[in-house]
């Protein structure tokens, strides 16, 4: 995948469905947060390791806002550790992986910073590294990808359907 984006930039709202299937995470429901210089994702029982001379990290997921019954377990190399400043104010060094990211039909690589989210509104946040160059932010729209269709996990998208992928 490459970092440069030549395409004009798509709207999106301030919230987005999202998915990131490098995690085998269909669909997670994202806050678009410019204030936010990187994208986080909630998780727990992050365990690092060392696979060879390389850093790893375990982790699970609660994809769905107020459902704890529903896990995602993943496993990511560590890119990065990265003092942040949440708005708890409180800063942490946190776990830095790289992922695909699907939204509106396209996919490229973000950054994510791990760690528990439990009380915020949204599992993940979508920073302005992830959105430079190929987003532009209506705050005043919502899921302009799509809709997930309740009591599933698939969306229901609105426009540019989801490329296949090959088995």
């Amino acid at each position: 995948m490459s970092s440069k984006h030549t395409e004009d930039p798509v709207t999106i709202g301030w919230r987005e469905w999202v998915g990131l299937p490098d995690l085998d995470i269909e669909t997670i429901k994202a806050k678009v947060d410019t204030g936010a210089r990187t994208s986080s994702l909630h998780a727990f029982n992050i365990q690092e390791f060392k696979r060879g001379k390389k850093d790893y990290v375990r982790f699970s997921v609660h994809p769905e806002q107020r459902n704890s019954k529903f896990t995602v377990e993943c496993e990511a190399l560590v890119v990065d550790k990265r003092r942040v400043m949440p708005s708890s104010g409180h800063a942490e060094v946190r776990p830095v992986i790289a992922t695909t990211l699907e939204l509106l039909g396209e996919s490229w690589e973000v950054e994510l910073t791990l760690t528990r989210r439990d009380v915020m509104g949204f599992r993940m946040l979508l920073g302005r590294q992830a959105t430079r160059k190929r987003c532009v932010i209506d705050p005043g729209k919502s899921f302009i990808a799509g809709r997930r269709v309740k009591g599933t996990k698939r969306l229901k998208r609105k426009t540019r359907p989801k490329k296949k992928r090959s088995q």
